[in-house]
C-alpha cells in the first residue's frame, strides 16, 4: 500500500536525489571539457527564463532536472578526447556510486542509509541507460553508442546529424530569440488587455451618457 512515507520518499527522490544525480552527470562533461579544452563551455541548469549566469554556470527558472552541457569546439580534436567527453558522465556516476556504496559497506553514513541507497539506485539507473549502446529519440545515439562508434569508426555513424552536445553560441542565440518572442507575446497581451479595457470604459461612458439623457428627457417632460 502506498502511504505517507512512500509519498515523502517519492518527493525526496524527485526533487533532491534526481536533480543532484543529473547535475553530477553533467559535471562529468564540464570536467572533461576543462581537461580537453572545450571553448565557451557552459552548464545550464533548468529551463525557461534565465535567473542568473555566473561564469560557466547558467541557472534557469524552471525545474532543474532538465540540465545540459554545451560548448563551441574542442582544442583537442583527438579521438581519445571525444571518447572521454562522451564517457565522462558515465565515469563520474560510476565513481560516485561505487564510492558511496563502499562507504556504506564500511559502516559510514549508515544513519542516512535509505537516502544514500536511493542515491546509488538513481546513479546506476543513469549509468545503465548511458553506458549500454542504444539509439534513443529519432535515432539519436546515447553516450554508450557514441563511445562505441568513436572507438570502432572514429566518428558518429548514425543518420541523425543533430549535435549530441549543442554549441553554446547556438544555444544562446536560440535562447535570446525565444525570450524576444516571449516579450513580444507579453506586450501583445498587454495591448489587447488595454484595448479591451478601453472598449469597456467607452461602453460604460456611453451607457452613462444615455442614462443622463433619459433622466434629462424625463425632467423636461
Amino acid at each position: 500500500m502506498f502511504g505517507i512515507p512512500d509519498l515523502i520518499s517519492l518527493i525526496i527522490s524527485a526533487f533532491i536525489i534526481l536533480p543532484i544525480v543529473v547535475i553530477m552527470r553533467e559535471m562529468g562533461y564540464v570536467i572533461a571539457g576543462l581537461i580537453f579544452g572545450a571553448k565557451n563551455s557552459r552548464l545550464t541548469l533548468g529551463s525557461g527564463p534565465r535567473l542568473f549566469k555566473l561564469g560557466k554556470l547558467d541557472i534557469r527558472k524552471h525545474y532543474h532536472l532538465y540540465s545540459w552541457f554545451s560548448y563551441d569546439e574542442l582544442s583537442n580534436q583527438s579521438r581519445f578526447a571525444y571518447v572521454m567527453i562522451y564517457a565522462s558522465p558515465i565515469l563520474i556516476n560510476v565513481i560516485s556510486g561505487l564510492t558511496i556504496n563502499g562507504l556504506l559497506a564500511n559502516g559510514y553514513m549508515t544513519e542516512q542509509a535509505t537516502f544514500w541507497n536511493r542515491f546509488i539506485f538513481y546513479t546506476f539507473y543513469y549509468v545503465l541507460f548511458d553506458a549500454i549502446p542504444m539509439k534513443t529519440v529519432n535515432g539519436m545515439p546515447n553516450n554508450g553508442m557514441l563511445v562505441y562508434e568513436m572507438l570502432r569508426y572514429g566518428k558518429r555513424t548514425d543518420r541523425n546529424k543533430e549535435p549530441f552536445i549543442p554549441a553554446t553560441s547556438e544555444v544562446e542565440k536560440e535562447y535570446q530569440e525565444e525570450m524576444h518572442e516571449m516579450e513580444e507575446e507579453v506586450e501583445e497581451e498587454k495591448r489587447e488587455r488595454k484595448e479591451e479595457e478601453e472598449k469597456k470604459e467607452k461602453a460604460r461612458e456611453k451607457k452613462e451618457e444615455e442614462r443622463e439623457k433619459r433622466k434629462q428627457a424625463e425632467r423636461e417632460s
